[in-house]
């Protein structure tokens, strides 16, 4: 016989709490953050490029089929490191501090990781972090040294001895095959089933030099791959300005670093057959080969190298994802995939990335979450990388902190339009001039049709200037941005429009100049850009062909 059971009015109050915490908890989505290292969007089929027809990407091509596509996904400084601090903080690099390569991000300081936290994620970080602190805002960590090695990767784990000092090895390994590996055990061992959990999947490739895992040593041998448009300067006179080419071209050996032998310095030309003889022929002799055929066999080396590791980060994503649908992980799971910026593979003749030019400083970002993204969503919508961490806060119910600089477009995701007052506009700048690849100061305005450079030309403190010059390109009429057309009477109102327009943006985000005043001064100098402004441009221009000519020859000396 059952016992009547009475229950007093608090105690429905009380089940009636539990009872929405358990619901809001059951609801709000994992975070799978995915980041590659300098993958290009023209480097993933479901961007549609000249290499989708290689199919280097199934997997990844699966988060656009069954959700969206960003077609106008930017960063602010397309390098590693800044990039980074840029989603970390939800900041510019101006206000976050990560100028460039030297930046770093104190615990107190990841904020992403902290918010999450707060809101009740277990987080973690697995793969390249770059950032030179601790991430010790996260749960969890096991992260490359540094740059990481391709092979044999060791990584940095929080233990006894304390940061930097415990490290874990991974003999006979891709740095690829092992950062799954070690997200799958982390899946398996560490985490919580009782919480969301908000994980950072970062690889190393495709970073140069492109040493992908020896099981691909014959994808692609024997294809040609498809080169784009830019690729030979010769077809684009119209390209570029006195910045970036001289005042007659005498500066074109000496900014952007080459695929084929244009840049003395340093050019993949010189690079991958001393460092990777085995992909050439063994009989390569570059002294029996005209310039255009020594190009095209860097080029083509290049590429396969470089597809080889996308191919090695798709391949791990199908192990990856293949685990969250066994788990019953898959679609409760807002999955994002992206690189920490895109990637020359070719265009114009330069390698790398850093330039305010359309294949480095876009973004490739997929989104996957079948519960509130409509499967084969495209947008273009302009978003940047300040704004990933306001986004992935919102997928997780939290709004976006004062501190945050970004905007959080998850509407967008789930709705594929804007919101009334959407930015219609990217900011740009890129301040380590001519480090390591030859690129020059630069800062910048990009609209959904137009992209508008201004190459200041100098180091932080105003030294060791290029000639300053400005760049626009109609991305409409010219995707490939073959044809600067600054000078052109018929943009001049689309000159007039933009330049205020980027001042006023740089005031918006907070570039004021205030923290490198000399270069800041030389900014304002040639911003009018009139024929004063030019003819010193020239000056200039001669000043530093002497300078680079110089250099060239210690180099060859010592």
């Amino acid at each position: 016989m059952l016992r009547s059971l009475t229950f007093s009015a608090p105690f429905f109050l009380l089940l009636a709490v539990l009872v929405d915490v358990s619901s809001a908890e059951d609801t709000r989505p994992n975070i799978l953050y995915i980041m590659s290292d300098d993958h290009a969007a023209h480097a993933i089929g479901a961007y549609g490029s000249r290499l989708a027809t290689l199919d280097p990407t199934p997997n990844i091509d699966r988060l656009a089929r069954e959700g969206i596509l960003f077609e106008n996904a930017f960063c602010t400084n397309a390098i590693c490191s800044p990039s980074r601090a840029c989603v970390i903080t939800g900041q510019y690099d101006h206000t976050n501090g990560a100028y460039d390569l030297s930046g770093r991000i104190e615990p107190e300081r990841q904020f992403l990781p902290i918010e999450m936290k707060k809101a009740g994620y277990q987080t973690a970080m697995i793969g390249k972090w770059h950032l030179k602190e601790e991430p010790a805002a996260f749960d969890f960590y096991t992260v490359l040294p540094g740059q990481g090695s391709y092979h044999d990767p060791e990584f940095r784990v929080r233990g006894d001895k304390g940061w930097p000092k415990d490290l874990i090895s991974f003999e006979g390994k891709h740095s690829s095959d092992a950062i799954t590996d070690i997200a799958l055990d982390w899946f398996e061992n560490e985490r919580d089933p009782e919480k969301p959990f908000f994980l950072m999947h970062h690889y190393k490739a495709p970073h140069d030099y492109f040493e992908h895992a020896h099981r691909y040593d014959n994808y692609l041998a024997d294809v040609d791959i498809p080169q784009p448009d830019n690729l030979w300067l010769e077809n684009q006179p119209k390209f570029g300005s006195l910045a970036t080419r001289g005042y007659n071209d005498e500066l074109v050996p000496h900014i952007g670093t080459s695929i084929g032998v244009r840049n003395p310095r340093r050019s993949y030309a010189d690079d991958l057959p001393r460092m990777f003889p085995q992909d050439f022929p063994p009989d390569y002799d570059p002294s029996k080969m005209t310039p255009a055929e020594i190009k095209t066999m860097a080029y083509n080396v290049y590429l396969r190298k470089y597809l080889r590791c996308v191919k090695g980060i798709d391949d791990n994503l199908g192990r990856l994802f293949a685990y969250l649908e066994e788990k019953g992980l898959m679609d409760n799971t807002v999955i994002i995939y992206t690189g920490d910026q895109g990637f020359m593979l070719g265009e114009h003749d330069y390698q790398d990335k850093r330039w305010m030019y359309e294949e480095a400083m876009r973004m490739p970002f997929l989104v996957r979450y079948p519960k509130t993204i409509k499967a084969g969503t495209r947008t273009d919508a302009i978003v940047e990388n300040v704004d990933y961490a306001p986004t992935m806060l919102d997928f997780a119910g939290v709004e976006t902190p004062d501190y945050m600089q970004g905007r959080s477009f998850k509407s967008i995701c789930e709705t594929g339009a804007e919101p009334g007052g959407w930015k219609q506009e990217a900011y740009y700048r890129y301040w380590m001039h001519m480090a390591h690849h030859d690129n020059p100061g630069h800062v910048g305005i990009r609209t959904k049709q137009y992209k508008l450079i201004f190459y200041y030309g100098c180091d932080y403190q105003g030294g060791y200037r290029t000639p300053p010059a400005w760049e626009l390109y109609d991305l409409k009429k010219d995707p490939n941005e073959i044809v600067n057309q600054y000078d052109n009477p018929e943009y001049a109102e689309v000159v007039a429009d933009l330049k205020p327009r980027l001042a006023a943006l740089r005031k918006r985000v907070g570039d004021t100049g205030e923290d490198y005043p000399k270069a800041e001064a030389v900014i304002q100098e040639f911003w009018d850009y009139d024929g004063e402004d030019r003819a010193k441009a020239i000056e200039i221009s001669n000043q530093f062909l002497e300078v680079r000519r110089a250099e060239l020859a210690k180099r060859k000396k010592g």
